[in-house]
């Protein structure tokens, strides 16, 4: 285990599994967002405040609590009392993690219902990140860097026509696993994942499109495109209402990989 940073203040690395003590917001905020573009499993101990509008409204005032966020898109918000939690989101609900007046906010959204749990933490004791992967299934999967081997030594497992012109490409979003071009000339950002892919992926990659087309001229037409294994239903839903597209790639299987738009 590599530490890579200052446990209290800083953020550990991507595989460090040990809670982060009494981090700052804007630390914890950095460490909850990468792990819930990776589908990792997220824990937040704190002092916070929870709103939730959906199939009713409620408001829990300043209490200890602890939020659960789950690969599959739960949200579970517990007190120290019994084994029910006071709130919480089903599995397929998108999470969005960001500052507030200071504070970190953690937003979950769900559709149909419409549903909205804001949990705004004004103090946090500790987060922990893990990589719930099972050991096996990634030595069978590949990685990511697999992956990108793959599309760069042939663009056309994207589609046919595409070009890609950079990796890791910086936006105030994060950094674009693979920036390119379609025959057509229209941009394209291309989000790379190693297993299958729930909508926190459909949510980091309209996060890309969009601080991608802040960047370029307002006329440019931005495409993007998650390339995984494979999609649960949700996300291959949310991809189709965001307008954007899904490729089955596999990072190192050689058989013919088949395209959803």
């Amino acid at each position: 285990m590599t530490d890579t940073g200052d446990q209290r203040e800083g953020v550990p690395g991507d595989d460090e599994p040990d809670p982060v003590v009494d981090p700052s917001a804007d630390a914890a905020r950095q460490r909850v967002a990468r792990a819930v573009d990776r589908g990792d499993m997220v824990t937040i101990f704190g002092r916070c405040r929870v709103e939730y509008d959906g199939r009713a409204t409620s408001t829990l005032g300043p209490g200890d609590r602890l939020l659960v966020l789950k690969p599959d898109g739960t949200a579970l918000v517990h007190t120290d009392e019994g084994h029910q939690p006071v709130n919480w989101q089903p599995p397929g609900s998108t999470h969005e993690v960001e500052l507030a007046n200071g504070n970190l906010r953690i937003e979950s959204h769900r559709t149909g219902p419409e549903e909205h749990l804001e949990v705004t933490f004004e103090s946090i004791r500790h987060v922990t990140t893990v990589d719930v992967t099972d050991p096996e299934e990634l030595s069978l999967s590949g990685t990511e860097e697999d992956l990108r081997e793959r599309v760069l030594a042939d663009p056309g497992l994207i589609e046919p026509g595409f070009e890609a012109l950079a990796t890791e490409r910086a936006t105030p979003a994060g950094a674009i696993d693979i920036y390119g071009e379609d025959e057509a000339g229209r941009a394209v950002v291309v989000e790379l994942k190693r297993r299958r892919v729930g909508p926190d992926a459909v949510g980091q990659l309209s996060r890309y499109v969009d601080a991608l087309a802040r960047d370029l001229h307002a006329d440019r037409e931005i495409r993007g495109i998650l390339v995984a294994p494979s999609a649960t239903d949700r996300a291959r839903e949310l991809l189709a209402q965001k307008g954007m597209e899904f490729v089955v790639l596999d990072p190192t299987s050689e058989k013919s990989d088949g395209r959803v738009r």
